[in-house]
């Protein structure tokens, strides 16, 4: 695989499906509330529900934000499959 600078595989163009159950559990287990996760990633509290919950997509740029505040790789947000 070739990696681009700024691309993220499996993340090319508009919106991309974030597992909201691992946000939900990597956010609880830093101790992070939506608040706090909000405030240092940058992202509405909003935002961050909806994508939680399912009922939103994200634009690569905030899943990026969303990863490196976590401290993980962004494509450990994606949904799988």
């Amino acid at each position: 695989m070739i990696l681009q600078y700024g691309r993220i595989p499996g993340m090319f163009g508009g919106y991309t499906e974030v597992d909201g159950a691992k946000l939900k559990k990597l956010r609880e287990d830093l101790a992070f509330s939506v608040r706090d996760l909000a405030q240092e990633a940058s992202i509405s509290t909003d935002t961050i529900t909806a994508l939680e919950k399912g009922r939103r997509k994200a634009w690569p740029r905030n899943v990026r934000k969303l990863a490196d505040t976590l401290g993980v790789e962004p494509r450990e947000l994606m949904k799988k499959g």
